[in-house]
């Protein structure tokens, strides 16, 4: 039986080694399409694989096990951002790991990817913490939660900084991704096969899957060399995935270079 001769349940229990096992990139992204849809009628509660992970490895109590993004609707120049006060307000909440400082490009946004010890702790942090910190600042804001547990082989796989790899160089750009799919558990969906194509990125340095809390959307959190590629992976090469999945999508590109100072203050693994 070939690849491309697979039932939805041989996808599940014998997934396809990489891309290169199809003849034609439509191929391997129709099959993708539907290991994803196959991948949603499961569920497994993201404590479970939580409780299932620290067992095989020893994860402390301590050890991050939630990922947060915020952003802020502003437009402001980073340098006008009272970013040490907040810092210093971020590192007293329970929890907190470390935090990347994000500078939209373009629009000058404020935002973060934040590393917390618990899901407790985040949805704490989002619930509490977060909105307040926006209301004093007059504006709206968008934050989300997801499960590092369950992205951990995956993004270990792309030299994830959240999980202890390093980088060769600094970043310039960061990209966050987030597709309007429900993948649960992210165990299930084609991370195996996207990883290959994505590590051929021009520029990428990293990435750090992430998978959503409840709704198990799918994303990403990239570090790229420059802007420039940034932008062209998040204009030219995301898009085409997304449409063969038949999925809607949204991406954020980031100054890193704005936002270096503060982000090496909260502790954040780009810069280790």
């Amino acid at each position: 039986m070939t690849d491309e001769t697979k039932t939805p349940a041989d996808l599940r229990t014998n997934p396809p080694a990489s891309a290169r096992d199809f003849p034609d990139r439509r191929s391997f992204l129709k099959t993708a399409a539907t290991g994803l849809a196959v991948a949603g009628t499961t569920l497994l509660a993201p404590s479970l694989m939580r409780n299932s992970l620290a067992a095989q490895t020893g994860t402390k109590s301590m050890s991050q096990n939630a990922f947060i993004y915020t952003e802020l609707q502003i437009s402001a120049p980073f340098d006008q951002v009272p970013w040490k006060r907040i810092n210093d307000a971020i590192k007293a909440q329970p929890g907190f790991i470390n935090k990347t400082w994000l500078s939209g490009v373009g629009n000058l946004s404020a935002g973060g990817i934040y590393g917390f010890d618990s899901i407790e702790n985040a949805q704490k942090f989002v619930t509490d913490y977060f909105p307040a910190e926006a209301k004093s600042f007059g504006v709206a804001q968008t934050t989300r939660v997801f499960d590092a547990v369950a992205t951990r082989e995956a993004s270990l796989d792309m030299n994830s900084t959240h999980y202890g790899a390093k980088l060769s160089q600094k970043p310039g750009a960061f990209v966050y991704t987030e597709v309007q799919l429900h993948v649960l558990p992210f165990d299930n969906g084609p991370w195996r096969e996207f990883n290959p194509i994505l590590k051929q990125q021009p520029g990428l340095l990293s990435k750090t899957w992430l998978s959503g809390l409840h709704t198990g959307t799918v994303g990403g959190f990239y570090a790229f060399d420059t802007i420039e590629n940034a932008k062209r992976f998040a204009l030219d090469y995301f898009p085409t995935e997304t449409k063969a999945l038949n999925a809607a999508f949204y991406t954020r590109v980031f100054d890193a270079n704005a936002t270096e100072e503060a982000s090496i203050d909260m502790a954040s693994p780009f810069y280790g």
